[in-house]
């Protein structure tokens, strides 16, 4: 971890890409605070500048729409309401209403949601509560509900009710870093009464990288899949040696470690995470424990590619990842062989190769506290994009018995439908806006609140794209937002697709129905601009070759009586389906 004064000098390093803009509103000083943020967020890679707030100025801050957090034209307001104000607050109270002081605090905390939302654009971040257990019945004080302890989780509890109800909300888990480090390591007594700081200068880079994780998430830098060794990862032993009942699995003794490190494995492949092996074994001995193995916790069924073989784990991981058609800095790779991590993180680095501790009881805990699969977003289809991804596998198998790529796509009979935004879609809509980095033309980022209120908004068209094929059904792989900004012009103001369906048809089917429903609706031309970021490069002409002129750098527009429908294999389903 980064001490606070490496941080400090981070703040001085300059860093390309879109500006992010943090405002920090606390009810205790935030000023170092704040600097830790931006140099965690510099020395990640991203531009953000923050707006640290006055000491304890939040409603004043957010009651005042000319106020200067207003003015900053915050992305983001993050609100950090600390538990030793909160504490002598409740202190402050009547005995007889304490047992109701959560509830009265969440509204406060609700208001200034209200007044964000209503006032700005920005996107909040809310850190949760640390606890403070004053032992004023002792042991006793949990049980009792006009208490501080009981009072301090009830409100974490109704924060993390009201956070899921509200798409503008994202949590930031100081609770879990206090629970880690110990209050001792993450409250310093005589900085809080000198200077009125909740956390001490060692924990700050910690609460700094916690920040920066979400914000990282909330714009789709986030880790897509893990690559997993199988042998002496997985489970104890080595398979070829070993055999199946030589290795180390189940609940007794060694094998309980390699069992709950799958049991946590398989629950980031039900949230989402692309599970993948990488094994220097052969193919048939390394699949026998997922098949057959009792005591196994994966099975085949979880794993989207299974490569076992004697090459170098490095160009199987490239294989992988070009199957997968994600970026490298999307995937963790777990080995237990310093050696092999050593080669993947030479010959792949932009890749997550975690230093393991060399005893295994020791990693989940380390992975756990790592916190690399930090999310924005959660649509509840991990077992669905399991299954996607096999498919895909099995597709690029298809393609090597096919001499020309048109013959292939042919064959794959593929048929595509269009659709308004419909609210049982928001949010695996809103996902794709966070998630997709590479087919995105302007990587615009939208919560489930906002695509409502796109798809309410009159002023604006909005579709989404869904695909099949004789292989299965890759379901809604592309977003296209339509802004009309006269009567006789549209602006895209997104659109982006899944690159799992890149170079199948998919961009020639979705254009075609863009300029046919722009024509429909009395539209004459379209115009659009790429943004360029460090991983849409891939779409950089897409607008050109789609027929569109150009305006000037990166701006286009198309006539629509001059488009020529583009060619693609695509059929478009019918309605009724």
């Amino acid at each position: 971890m980064y001490s606070f004064r490496e941080l400090q000098k981070a703040c001085k390093k300059e860093a390309g890409g879109k500006e992010i803009r943090l405002a920090v509103l606390g009810n205790c000083a935030t000023q170092f605070f704040s600097q830790a943020v931006k140099g965690y967020g510099r020395l990640s890679g991203l531009n953000l500048t923050v707006f640290d707030a006055d000491y304890n100025q939040i409603a004043t801050q957010l009651l005042n729409p000319s106020s200067e957090v207003y003015g900053f034209g915050a992305d983001k307001i993050l609100i950090w309401l600390c538990t030793e104000k909160i504490y002598e607050e409740y202190l402050a109270e009547e005995v007889s209403l304490r047992n109701a002081f959560a509830e009265t605090y969440m509204q406060k905390i609700q208001h200034y949601w209200d007044l964000i939302e209503n006032n700005s654009k920005a996107q909040i971040l809310q850190m949760n509560f640390f606890e403070i257990d004053d032992k004023a019945l002792g042991n006793y004080s949990s049980k009792m509900d006009f208490t501080f302890i009981y009072q301090i989780r009830k409100l974490n509890y109704l924060l993390a009710e009201a956070e899921a109800k509200n798409g503008k909300v994202y949590p930031v888990d100081a609770l879990s870093l206090q629970l880690n480090l110990g209050r001792d390591f993450f409250f310093d007594a005589a900085l809080y009464y000198h200077a009125k700081m909740s956390v001490s200068m060692d924990a700050l880079p910690y609460l700094a990288k916690a920040v920066i994780d979400v914000v990282n998430a909330m714009n789709g830098k986030i880790k897509k899949c893990v690559i997993l060794d199988l042998d002496n990862t997985l489970w104890g032993g080595i398979i070829g040696d070993d055999g199946m009942g030589g290795i180390e699995i189940g609940e007794y003794g060694k094998g309980h470690v390699f069992t709950n490190l799958q049991r946590w494995i398989k629950q980031l492949k039900d949230c989402g995470i692309i599970l993948a092996v990488c094994s220097k074994n052969e193919a048939d001995i390394a699949r026998e424990p997922f098949e057959k193995h009792e005591e196994m916790i994966l099975r085949l069924a979880d794993i989207s590619i299974f490569v076992a073989n004697w090459n170098d784990k490095a160009s199987n991981i490239k294989m992988i990842q070009e199957s997968l058609n994600i970026g490298m800095d999307s995937i963790v790779f777990l080995d237990d062989n310093p050696v092999e991590r050593n080669l993947v993180k030479e010959k792949c680095p932009d890749i997550e190769v975690p230093e393991l501790p060399k005893d295994p009881a020791l990693w989940l805990d380390f992975l756990q506290r790592k916190n690399y699969f930090e999310t924005a977003s959660y649509t509840g289809s991990g077992s669905d994009r399991t299954k996607l991804y096999q498919r895909e596998f099995e597709r690029k198998s298809h393609q090597q018995s096919f001499e020309t790529i048109d013959d292939y796509l042919q064959n794959l009979m593929m048929e595509g439908r269009a659709k308004a935004f419909e609210p049982v879609k928001y949010p695996r809509i809103a996902q794709l806006t966070q998630r997709t980095n590479q087919f995105n033309l302007r990587t615009v980022r939208y919560t489930e609140d906002d695509i409502k209120r796109l798809a309410e908004d009159k002023g604006f068209i909005t579709l989404y794209y869904t695909l099949k094929d004789k292989f299965g059904d890759y379901g809604l792989v592309s977003v296209v937002i339509l802004k009309k900004t006269s009567e006789k012009d549209l602006f895209v103001d997104t659109w982006l697709m899944s690159c799992r369906v890149f170079k199948r048809g998919m961009e020639e089917f979705v254009m075609n129905h863009v300029v046919q429903t722009a024509k429909e609706n009395g539209f004459e031309t379209i115009s659009s601009q790429y943004i360029p970021t460090k991983k849409n490069q891939m779409v950089k002409d897409i607008y050109e070759a789609m027929g569109f002129n150009r305006d000037g750098e990166n701006l286009f527009h198309l006539d629509l009586d001059t488009f020529k429908t583009a060619k693609t294999y695509i059929k478009e389903a019918d309605s009724d389906e």
